[in-house]
């Protein structure tokens, strides 16, 4: 079942040069967690924005669980949840006041809203300041209040914008495991992250935006695996020039050092030619993080060439 599906949504704001969305394409399943990476001013947010009803689109269509976000954003409104990147604690009310107000607001029974608010403070170990004022709050602290705003509530589908940044590891997994419970209860989930570990633990399916167009989408795995045609990073410390490591896959200058992707037996034949050569190297699979850059960085290579 479809839960989202975008139709050459183009976004250009004024005074832009450039389209923030460039005519995307897109299609979300009921029921998982679909992540969107990209840079910052990729498009990722607007296209949260458009998505949740909060902004216009200049061209194209998005229908979300059935419904067109433009003709029918009141009733959309009733059946989706947000967490927007921006988004701030208010004074002067506590934890328990924001998530127990939001729930209220959305038409939630006063007692069942309460029960939530106590669930949702407790999974996110929020208890113990959950009558504190929020302005007293830590930045991490703030943002899980704003999370469980949103998770408590019925929405079938919940977007989110960023929703672990400023968190500590321990808390983000908090966050991870609560948004892992929603799907398993048959929500669908869209979250924007610069995490790349996290869109790997978390995503069913993710796409790559950059400067307002889709450039890869798929399973974890698949990008991984179809998008690059590589599967092993070899980082190499010494005794090698980038022009000698071109033969061998793709060669990056990272933090002193080179870094290639490459395949398997190239990173064979890389590997018996640094034990001639007394070289330090290491070696691993590919992460998404490499991924995302080999993929971003060719595209801005593309576009600056066709400039």
């Amino acid at each position: 079942m479809e839960a989202l599906r975008a139709t050459k949504l183009t976004k250009v704001y004024r005074k832009s040069k450039q389209p923030a969305l460039d005519s995307v394409d897109l299609e979300i399943e009921a029921g998982q967690i679909f992540t969107m990476l990209g840079r910052n001013g990729a498009g990722k947010t607007t296209f949260l924005r458009i998505a949740s009803t909060q902004l216009m689109p200049t061209s194209g269509s998005v229908m979300v669980l059935g419904l067109d976000v433009v003709r029918d954003a009141k009733q959309l409104r009733e059946r989706i949840a947000i967490t927007p990147q921006e988004a701030e604690t208010i004074y002067p009310l506590t934890p328990r006041d924001h998530v127990l107000l939001n729930l209220r607001m959305r038409g939630m029974p006063k007692e069942e809203a309460k029960k939530r608010a106590v669930e949702a403070l407790d999974e996110l170990e929020l208890s113990d300041v959950a009558d504190m004022n929020s302005d007293w709050l830590s930045g991490g602290m703030k943002q899980r209040v704003i999370v469980a705003m949103a998770i408590k509530t019925d929405a079938e589908l919940i977007f989110l914008d960023e929703p672990t940044i400023g968190l500590d590891p321990l808390n983000r997994r908090k966050v991870w495991d609560q948004l892992t419970r929603l799907k398993k209860s048959g929500r669908t989930i869209v979250l924007t992250t610069h995490y790349m570990d996290e869109a790997e633990a978390l995503s069913d399916n993710l796409v790559i935006i950059n400067r307002g167009k889709v450039v890869a989408s798929g399973t974890p795995r698949s990008v991984k695996e179809a998008v690059t045609l590589r599967s092993t990073r070899v980082d190499v410390y010494d005794r090698f020039t980038q022009s000698e490591l071109g033969r061998y896959g793709r060669v990056s200058s990272i933090a002193g050092r080179f870094r290639v992707l490459t395949d398997e037996e190239g990173a064979r034949s890389l590997g018996e030619e640094a034990v001639a050569r007394s070289a330090t190297i290491s070696m691993s699979p590919v992460t998404l993080d490499d991924v995302f850059v080999d993929i971003v960085g060719e595209a801005e290579k593309g576009e600056e060439s066709e400039a």
